[in-house]
């Protein structure tokens, strides 16, 4: 296969807020920047944040307060001095983000508005009406745009160039026409978002598969706290597209089917404004004790009947569309259907508070940088706070930038070679041409179902250990896979199978991370041991994957701070 190699300073895989932020600072200061996506820019998966982006603005709240709340939510397991950062920095990105022209919703006086969201003493989500990533996302696309990045959209990385701790670039080929290419730089970074296509209901993209992860994973190199998966409380019932967080923070109400006001028995001082696990936890009990609704009896109400119909007009617009599209119901006249939905990874690619990448807890790989949900800089600990997602990709994808730039000069270049690209190659070869007797879609619809049944919101040592075997049968059964498509124009059933193949790897490290901690913390609830372990377990889990398939794992120390670590009540 012919090869080209492109070189550049700096080569970013990922298109949403995190890696045009991080584009954008290393293009202005005159370094020659690759954006890498699968999608075009304006696809990413940015784009569907709706209820807004948190930061300290109100006259009653402060950044310590911020940095507290989203500690306290994180059930102590964020680095304080990460959370310190991201909270120190956020009402100056906001600043940064409007002057570079996003559009955010005005109060009375003329001021950015903010609205309540769940597991936070102040209201603090600045928004623009429920479409709040999209525009954030719009403003850094045209800014990185206009400052001169070269986007490669439609262009998909398979593959990092990493050898004696130095990363020297990626191997991708176009979508387009199937052509392999390699992208050599100085300085590389992942910012590829999330994988919640890990489970049945999901409220992700279909291109959130989560590869990177798997693409480190095979490196030898460790994820970090990949059993932190967050269930959002409000998925549309049945399919789990988002129902923002802002219909509860406009004062959204909970009901089952007796119209009970449940989350009084789960939260009574928060109520609907709990933190994102406890309130996906209640939704999924009351379903669980037959109090559940719709035709299968598997969502629960919310209720925005009681609201002036002008709150919802103006601003939670699109959330009515979609209630009135996928469900057929309109939430100015009738209380609607949800669920909870995975939605959010906390775990990722582990990296220090300049989102540089480690190799082991206490070593960093040369050149390699990573930002947003694909990382892991524990800002989010094993629960996060909505709004605070947004924030942390568009703060820390800035400050990736800013790191490369810093660190660029100091970087050695390693020119790249063709055999870089043999794995990537060899990779699609076999795709193409294996001859099996099993189907993509329909192990990824198994391992999907399985998730879901056995790694959810609610899991044991029974239930994960039952995954864990269903995974390794369906990674025997992957080698097995055939596809018709043999073309190279456009083929994304090549795609499809290159993508379950990562998919069926990093769920891998979702389950044994799990069934390794033995507590319940944030979004992990183990219902064979459903109280925390700060003796054992107030720790980050590093995993790593030998070619077998094997998990060793780890535990690093939570970096502490001024907030002591205590009971969690809402």
């Amino acid at each position: 296969m012919d090869v080209k190699i492109f070189e550049y300073d700096v080569v970013i895989v990922g298109a949403g807020l995190a890696g045009l932020a991080a584009a954008r600072e290393t293009t202005v200061a005159g370094k020659k920047t690759a954006v890498i996506t699968k999608l075009h820019p304006l696809r990413s998966h940015s784009g569907a944040a709706q209820g807004g982006i948190n930061a300290a603005l109100g006259a009653e709240d402060s950044t310590d307060l911020h940095a507290f709340d989203t500690i306290k939510g994180s059930d102590y397991l964020a680095d304080q001095d990460c959370v310190q950062l991201m909270c120190e920095k956020a009402p100056e990105t906001i600043r940064w983000a409007e002057h570079m022209g996003a559009v955010f919703s005005r109060d009375d006086n003329g001021d950015i508005a903010i609205r309540p969201f769940g597991g936070q003493s102040k209201p603090r989500a600045c928004y623009a009406k429920d479409r709040t990533g999209l525009t954030l996302l719009q403003t850094m696309y045209e800014q990185a745009f206009r400052s001169g990045i070269e986007v490669f959209d439609e262009w998909y990385c398979s593959d990092l160039i990493y050898k004696d701790g130095k990363v020297s670039g990626v191997v991708a080929f176009n979508i387009r026409d199937g052509k392999m290419a390699i992208f050599n730089s100085k300085a590389t970074m992942f910012a590829t978002g999330g994988y919640g296509r890990a489970y049945k209901i999901n409220s992700n993209a279909h291109a959130n598969t989560g590869d990177a992860l798997s693409i480190v994973a095979r490196h030898g190199l460790p994820l970090e706290d990949m059993e932190f998966v967050q269930f959002h409380p409000s998925g549309i019932g049945g399919s789990g597209i988002l129902i923002s967080e802002a219909a509860r923070g406009e004062g959204g109400r909970l009901l089952n089917s007796k119209g009970e006001r449940f989350m009084e028995k789960y939260a009574p001082n928060a109520l609907e404004l709990a933190s994102r696990d406890v309130v996906s936890r209640a939704i999924q009990q009351e379903i669980r004790e037959g109090r559940g609704v719709g035709p299968n009896k598997d969502s629960v109400y919310i209720d925005l009947t009681h609201l002036d119909p002008q709150i919802i007009l103006t601003k939670l617009p699109e959330l009515r569309e979609l209630a009135i599209t996928f469900l057929g119901q309109d939430m100015l006249k009738e209380p609607i259907y949800i669920a909870a939905t995975a939605h959010y990874s906390m775990g990722g690619i582990p990296v220090d508070i300049n989102c540089h990448v480690k190799k082991n807890p206490n070593e960093l790989i040369e050149g390699f940088y990573a930002a947003g949900e694909c990382s892991c800089v524990s800002v989010h600990g094993a629960n996060r706070l909505g709004a605070n997602s947004v924030l942390e990709a568009l703060l820390f994808g800035r400050h990736a930038g800013e790191s490369i730039v810093k660190d660029i000069d100091n970087l050695t270049f390693r020119p790249a070679d063709v055999k870089d690209a043999q794995n990537a190659i060899n990779e699609l070869t076999w795709v193409k041409t294996n001859n099996g007797n099993e189907r993509v879609p329909v192990l990824r619809a198994e391992l999907q179902e399985s998730m879901t049944d056995n790694a959810g919101v609610f899991r044991t040592a029974e239930s994960l250990k039952k995954q864990v075997k269903k995974i390794k049968e369906l990674l025997k059964r992957y080698k097995n896979i055939r596809i018709d498509d043999k073309t190279s124009t456009f083929n994304t059933e090549l795609q499809e199978a290159i993508e379950l193949g990562h998919m069926l790897e990093y769920s891998l490290f979702i389950v044994e991370g799990a069934l390794a901690r033995k507590e319940s913390r944030g979004a992990h609830f183990r219902e064979d041991f459903p109280k925390r372990d700060d003796k054992k377990f107030l720790k980050h889990t590093y995993a790593y994957m030998d070619k077998e398939y094997n998990i060793t794992q780890e535990y690093a120390d939570v970096v502490l701070g001024k907030f002591e670590v205590k009971e969690r009540s809402y």
